[in-house]
């Protein structure tokens, strides 16, 4: 093995070195599988699949095909004779076709485990499920023999939430999920004896943040006598499942709720999953939210992804769609299938009420979550160019490099208002006071240039720079104007990973406003200072991975020249649908879009739920 040339990190060959010195082996092969197993660790694979690694070495691993030949003939048949998958305690565990690092295994069992046994939960459907239904939806329209009515998805999916103690909920951008989980948390506080105790989460403090806003505005639209103890504050999940330094660290609390609301669940690791799934209590509801077709977490796993892989098929057993029927008068026969006890569970939202059917946002999103490259090919053609002038709700810029005069002028306009007011304070030697504040993050949110990478001339920090000199910022230090991110909880201060503040200038001098929701769910403003914030970035441009659980009303969509491995389907899919309005895709090459489009990630793991009703 020469080290120099593998495409391996030094904590691959390291653990595998380990492994040897611990237990020695004889087979080169059993060496090379331990280093693989911790390299696809690395690449966010809750194992290396075997038979994938057999048929095609290069997708599995996701390595040039140079590196194709360096690989050992047979290689994943030695997994049968490793010897570092003997007794409970092994690091690897080969389970089938997979082979583990024993830590991602038992988080894997841990999870099915868990789902098994709460979908095998017996839960009394109240007799007034019917009327309570038709109390928060409208009833359905009567189908004719020439027309057939689609279902209301958000209706099967209250019930549905309403008979079991794990229910889950996908759908994309604008299907309504937040508006989904106001009624059925009504639904349910309507059939209980007593007020529910409940918990709203979601993986980031934006995300946290914005469903509790959807929340607080959702629970206006309900019949007066079901809005009261709604919860309109959702909290991080490091903070409900008490997360510090590690996941590991300590054991999950076990939390004394009845209902637990998970949101944006697709962000969501393997570890964090197993340790909010031993957490909340049998007896409780644990509903999960997310867009099974975003980017997975960045941690090992995509959970969410896995446990929702047939939601578009729907796989309802007869005995279901006759329940549905009878509770709900909706007709899901089309969606009808031998589908797995966890499909009985889950829901998937399809039509969206941000996008409508001629929306060129909606297309683009679509076609690029088909794999249509086609079609995205004919959408890209079809694209005007950006202009200040140009009210077209998708343009396109193809800069030279990521610092295009083009991008700039397109910053430069999108934070003129911001820049206006900020001129205004400093001309009248003024200072920002709560409502000012609140009203400058507002249109903070309103515009952002997202990337796929952080370093090259496309990337975060090289666009962060560009772009504050356009907007005559200065490079380093704090100034009025700079927007950040937080990239660290931060529990002394009441901050989280992903929470955006704005330097401003306050009474008592530079200070940070974040946005913070007071007791009654009236926003106010948290003003810290600068000298306090230890793990923050500028956020002038953030990547796709940090935007999710996010939305604004204009997005720049900055891709890289060339096709790089982070660039696939799931980022441009997740990168467009931030954008709730106008969407500007900023593209040196076109090439570099079309492979994207065919580059899906393919993410191993075992976490499938094939035990059939």
């Amino acid at each position: 093995m020469n080290e120099p040339e593998l495409p391996l990190t030094a904590l691959d060959l390291a653990f595998a070195r380990y492994l040897q010195q611990a237990q020695p082996s004889e087979d080169v092969r059993h060496i090379w599988l331990a280093a693989l197993t911790s390299h696809q660790f690395g690449r966010g694979h809750a194992c290396l699949d075997l038979d994938l690694l057999r048929q095609n070495g290069v997708l599995a691993l996701g390595w040039e095909a140079r590196w194709q030949t360096i690989l050992p003939p047979d290689l994943a048949d030695a997994a049968s004779s490793l010897p570092w998958c003997q007794g409970e305690a092994s690091p690897l565990v080969l389970d089938g076709e997979r082979l583990y690092l024993r830590r991602n295994w038992l988080a894997e069992q841990a999870i099915r485990a868990s789902i098994l046994a709460r979908l095998a939960q017996p839960c009394v459907v109240p007799d007034g499920l019917a009327q309570a239904l038709d109390s928060l939806f409208d009833r359905p329209p009567t189908a004719s023999a020439e027309t057939s009515v689609a279902p209301d998805w958000q209706k099967v999916a209250c019930a549905l939430a309403a008979r079991g103690r794990f229910t889950l909920i996908t759908g994309g951008p604008g299907t309504g999920k937040t508006t989904t989980v106001v009624r059925l948390l009504a639904l349910l506080q309507s059939q209980a004896s007593r007020p529910l105790r409940i918990a709203l989460a979601a993986p980031t403090g934006k995300a946290a943040a914005r469903l509790g806003e959807s929340i607080s505005q959702a629970i206006q639209r309900l019949p007066l006598a079901m809005q009261a103890h709604i919860p309109t504050q959702a909290q991080t999940l490091h903070k409900l499942l008490q997360v510090r330094a590690a996941v590991l660290a300590s054991a999950a609390p076990q939390l004394a709720l009845d209902v637990v609301v998970v949101d944006e669940a697709s962000m969501i690791d393997q570890e964090l999953m197993a340790r909010l799934i031993a957490a909340v209590p049998l007896s409780a509801s644990l509903i999960l939210l997310g867009d099974k077709d975003q980017l997975a977490s960045v941690e090992a796993g995509a959970v969410m992804g896995q446990l929702c892989a047939g939601a578009q098929a729907g796989g309802y057993s007869a005995e279901t769609v006759q329940w549905l029927q009878r509770h709900t008068g909706q007709d899901v026969r089309l969606w009808a299938g031998a589908g797995s006890v966890l499909a009985q569970q889950t829901v998937m939202l399809r039509h969206s009420h941000r996008f409508a059917a001629n929306s060129l946002i909606g297309q683009w999103a679509s076609a690029v979550n088909a794999g249509d490259r086609q079609a995205v090919a004919a959408l890209w053609e079809a694209t005007p160019r950006w202009s200040n002038t140009q009210e077209t709700s998708v343009t396109r810029l193809q800069p030279a490099s990521g610092s295009d005069a083009g991008l700039a002028a397109l910053v430069l306009a999108a934070w003129q208002p911001t820049l206006a007011s900020l001129l205004a304070l400093q001309a009248e030697s003024k200072v920002c006071d709560d409502e000012q504040a609140l009203l400058l993050l507002k249109a903070l949110g309103r515009f952002q240039v997202l990337c796929a990478l952080r370093e090259g001339p496309a990337g975060v920090l090289a666009l962060n720079r560009s772009l504050a000199r356009a907007l005559a910022f200065p490079l380093e230090g704090w100034y009025p104007g700079r927007p950040v991110m937080v990239t660290r909880n931060d529990y002394n201060l009441g901050l989280m990973n992903g929470d955006v503040g704005l330097c401003l200038p306050s009474t008592r001098g530079l200070r940070v406003a974040f946005a913070a929701a007071g007791p009654d769910g009236v926003m106010g403003v948290r003003w810290v200072l600068p000298s306090r914030l230890d793990a923050i970035e500028t956020v002038l441009a953030m990547t796709v991975h940090k935007s999710q659980g996010s939305e604004f009303d204009q997005v720049a969509l900055v891709l890289p020249e060339r096709m790089t491995p982070v660039l696939t389907r799931e980022l441009l899919y997740t990168g467009i649908t931030r954008a709730k309005s106008q969407l500007t895709l900023v593209v040196p090459q076109a090439g570099v879009l079309r492979q994207a489009v065919a580059a899906k990630i393919l993410r191993s793991g075992g976490l499938n739920m094939e035990a059939k009703t």
